[in-house]
């Protein structure tokens, strides 16, 4: 496990995004808003965080949904992973979408998501003829099977 420091803004008056564990990769994330939203269902809306970040070049910041809002709410990020990029300097939005069929309501403080930030490599493509052969070959989209 890698540590990396990363320059915060908080203007929200919540806490930091912070592990639940020792071995969390992700934070919880919170919204900051001045009143209730409710979310009906299929409907999306962006929640303001309060949260501004500076990443250190080669690292990325993604949005993750929570478990047990997916689970028990149907509560889930419409871009999942949102991709935080090093040189994004603006507010964190977090956008959720409701996939029940029952409205709900997101209240400010509330846990939205989870906030994993990692490093991330830049491609060199190669432009090549022929790639090299595997097992699997060009099988996909369920060629293995149900086991």
């Amino acid at each position: 496990m890698d540590n990396v420091t990363v320059k915060i803004i908080n203007n929200s008056h919540h806490q930091l995004p912070q592990y639940s564990t020792a071995d969390s990769a992700g934070m919880d994330v919170r919204a900051n808003i001045v009143h209730p939203i409710v979310l009906a269902p299929l409907e999306r809306v962006l929640v303001p965080t309060g949260l501004y970040i500076e990443l250190p070049s080669g690292y990325e910041c993604q949005l993750r949904p929570r478990s047990g809002l997916a689970l028990k709410h149907g509560i889930t990020l419409v871009n999942t992973p949102g991709t935080i990029d090093a040189d994004y300097r603006g507010e964190i939005g977090v956008i959720l979408i409701n996939l029940s069929n029952k409205s709900f309501t997101i209240n400010d403080g509330e846990r939205i998501c989870q906030m994993v930030v990692t490093r991330y490599s830049h491609v060199e493509w190669a432009a090549v003829t022929e790639i090299s052969d595997t097992d699997r070959g060009d099988g996909g989209f369920g060629h293995t099977g149900v086991k």
